[in-house]
Parts: structure tokens; C-alpha cells; sequence
């Protein structure tokens, strides 16, 4: 049976994004949905997008993009660009990338093949017969195709109502810093806080099977119906 498998924001977690496909034991016929957030905050932005363009000869990636993604592109183009990138974890991100233990980093020691795939292979949206996935959130009322980008990377989870499609939404972007995702009968947010010390979250699609890796290389299975039980 072929599978859907959605995973939340990695924010440079190398180590937790290992050992989640290890648990997860991606196969050819998956289709894996990233969600956003590759980079910043965490040690190792270099190795994750390294990583996740070798997915693309193993599964069928679909990465979608997010805020931290746009931040990292944006500061390409100005130094005020370039300023609120660092305040938002970006430095984290360049260090991963310097020639030399304990160097800053710069822009310049990005590869271009990094580049190249959060500038062309990043979707806004990706969607299946019942299921979309979004980094951050979406308007109820209002079809995807026509979601403006605040809402699609930069608008916070908080109990929304059903969206006008009738199909469960699946976003991140908003951590959850108990490590366990937060739901309601027609969404889930699975950003489960990777980068602070929490959890790194795969949800199976098809059966409700949350797998979870830590930077540690620990792993736990939940079950999304016990995740609204347990709030």
C-alpha cells in the first residue's frame, strides 16, 4: 500500500531527520511531504537540505516551503533582508556552512545546488483526495490555489475551523513545545519543537501512526487519536 507521510518543521536537525527516515524506512512508492523549515536554528542546515536532495532518488519528495526557507533566499537581496534573517536563527545556518570550526559562515560558502532547491523545488501547497498539507495555516473560506502567503507560511495554528475543501489540513510552523502535536477533527500541526529539544514528527496519512526522533537518536510511536486524548 502505498503511503503519505508528512513531516514537520527540521530546522537544521540532522541527527532527529536520520533517524526519523530510519524509523520511518522510507520506501520508492512513498510520498513524503515535508513541511517547511529546513534551516536555521538548528546545527546542521548544510547536511539536512544535503540530505533532502538525496530523498528525491528515493522516495517521491514533495518539499514545501516555509518562512524560514523564504527568510534564507530573501537574505540574498538586502542587508535589512540579510539583518532579520540572523535574528531569526540564520547564523546557525551560515555557521553550518563555514570551511572552518568555529567561523562565522557566509552566504558565499552556500553550494549552488542548495540553493537551487529552495529556489525551484519548494511548493506552497501540496494536496491528496482527502488530505493538504501547508507549512503554516490556511483561510477556512477560501480555496488554496488563492491563499495569499501570509497565511501559507507566516500565520500561526490555533484551532482552526474546517477548510471549504472538506480535506484534513496538515501544517507545522507553530512548535509545540510539549513535543506532541496538537489536533481537532479536520487538522494537525506536527511541528513538534525539533530544534528546542522536542521531537521531530512523520505522520502516517493513511493510518494515523505518528512516528517521533530526537536529536539524540531517541524514538516513540503515537497515534494521532491518543494525541487528542492526551489534551
Amino acid at each position: 500500500m502505498k503511503r503519505h507521510l508528512a513531516m514537520g518543521d527540521i530546522h537544521g536537525c540532522y541527527e532527529a531527520l536520520r533517524a526519523l527516515c530510519d524509523l520511518v524506512e522510507l520506501r520508492a512508492d512513498d510520498t513524503l511531504i515535508t513541511l517547511g523549515d529546513y534551516c536555521d536554528r538548528g546545527p546542521n542546515t548544510y547536511a539536512v537540505l544535503d540530505w533532502l536532495i538525496h530523498l528525491k532518488s528515493i522516495c517521491n519528495l514533495r518539499p514545501l516551503r516555509g518562512n524560514h526557507d523564504i527568510m534564507m533566499l530573501n537574505a540574498r537581496e538586502a542587508n535589512s533582508a540579510f539583518r532579520q534573517w540572523m535574528d531569526a536563527g540564520g547564523d546557525m545556518t551560515l555557521q553550518s556552512y563555514a570551511p572552518f570550526d568555529g567561523d562565522a559562515g557566509s552566504l558565499a560558502d552556500v553550494p549552488e545546488a542548495h540553493w537551487r532547491f529552495l529556489q525551484d523545488n519548494l511548493l506552497p501547497y501540496f494536496e491528496t483526495e482527502t488530505h493538504f498539507f501547508v507549512h503554516a495555516n490556511v483561510y477556512a473560506e477560501m480555496p488554496l490555489a488563492e491563499q495569499p502567503e501570509f497565511m501559507l507560511y507566516w500565520e500561526k495554528y490555533d484551532d482552526p475551523p474546517p477548510h471549504e475543501s472538506g480535506k484534513f489540513m496538515v501544517c507545522g510552523h507553530t512548535s509545540q513545545k510539549s513535543g506532541l502535536p496538537i489536533s481537532n477533527s479536520h487538522s494537525v500541526c506536527i511541528d513538534t519543537w525539533a530544534c528546542g529539544g522536542g521531537w521531530l514528527s512523520c505522520l502516517h496519512v493513511e493510518s494515523g501512526m505518528i512516528w517521533q526522533a530526537n536529536q539524540n537518536g531517541d524514538n516513540r510511536r503515537l497515534w494521532l487519536d491518543e494525541i487528542r486524548e492526551m489534551r
